[in-house]
């Protein structure tokens, strides 16, 4: 279990974390989603035990992780910024790899060359960006690590090594109960691995759900009359969006389905339908909830 107790971290002046706390259960896939500048990659990072928070708490099965080998070899972190020494091939890389993890698996190193089919005699940094991600993966999932901890982790992959990656994620989590956390900006692959989502806001995870419950807890309601929209209709405590297209309107609400129908079946409407919320329109709807222009985010 990965545990973060009131975390916090400031750079300077700039205060990153303010008291996040996340709790992510073994085999969980987690995904960390906010706005630009949220903290996101501060979070990961403390996590790694790359960073040290100023204040608060970060366990791993109950230890520490800055500066603790023993946690950190059960770790893999990718970055959004890759790094290889310079005039290291793959294969140099992962000579290095054998080196310091003792959990390494030559079979399985061996096995995925014919998933990623790069010579492993060629220089790391002489690659394009996507084929250098595609060898952070190989040397990563080579480890067998109990945890994964992801920056933007698709990021320059073709749609094909995409779809490889995750289903290689995705096995292990099966397999064995790999621990995962991820931060992107692509809610839709979010959506695909993610059984849990915390929305990380100004250094605060402010909502932190499962995907499911999330979807359940939110609705986009479709409906229209044969006159006026009825002003009562507004009144429900918790819409968080309200839109007019010709003699439709669309509201997103949150609540259970069942009270969200009885509140707008009152009205008698002409038509009423649910329609489904993706993970990127749950998080424009509650992002707009904090201040944000839910109508320029749309437009985007």
């Amino acid at each position: 279990m990965i545990e973060a107790i009131s975390v916090s971290k400031s750079f300077g002046t700039l205060e990153a974390l303010k008291k996040a706390s996340l709790k992510v259960e073994k085999g969980s896939v987690y995904g960390i989603v906010g706005s630009n500048g949220a903290g996101k990659t501060t979070l990961l990072k403390i996590l790694a035990g790359i960073y040290q928070q100023d204040q608060g708490e970060v366990r791993i099965d109950g230890a520490g992780v800055f500066e603790n080998v023993n946690v950190k070899e059960k770790i893999q972190f990718i970055p959004d910024a890759l790094y290889f020494f310079a005039q290291h091939s793959i294969e140099d890389m992962a000579q290095y790899y054998r080196r310091i993890y003792p959990t390494w698996n030559e079979k399985r190193y061996q096995g995925f060359s014919s998933i990623f089919q790069i010579d492993r005699t060629k220089k790391v940094t002489s690659l394009s960006k996507g084929m250098q991600r595609q060898v952070a993966f190989w040397l990563a999932l080579s480890t067998m690590p109990e945890i994964l901890i992801l920056d933007e982790p698709l990021d320059g992959l073709d749609p094909v090594m995409r779809k490889k990656v995750k289903k290689l994620i995705i096995d292990d989590v099966a397999d064995r109960e790999l621990t995962v956390l991820i931060s992107s900006h692509n809610l839709r692959e979010l959506e695909d691995l993610c059984d849990h989502i915390g929305i990380l806001h100004k250094g605060d995870l402010f909502l932190q759900r499962e995907l499911d419950d999330l979807k359940r807890e939110i609705h986009k309601v479709q409906i229209a009359f044969k006159g006026d929209l009825p002003e009562a209709i507004r009144e429900h405590k918790s819409i968080l969006y309200h839109e007019k297209r010709g003699s439709v309107s669309l509201f997103v609400v949150r609540g259970a389905q069942h009270d969200v129908l009885q509140h707008f079946q009152q009205f008698q409407p002409l038509i009423l339908d649910l329609l489904p919320l993706t993970l990127d329109e749950i998080f424009i709807y509650e992002m707009g909830g904090l201040g944000y222009a839910v109508e320029e985010l749309i437009a985007e």
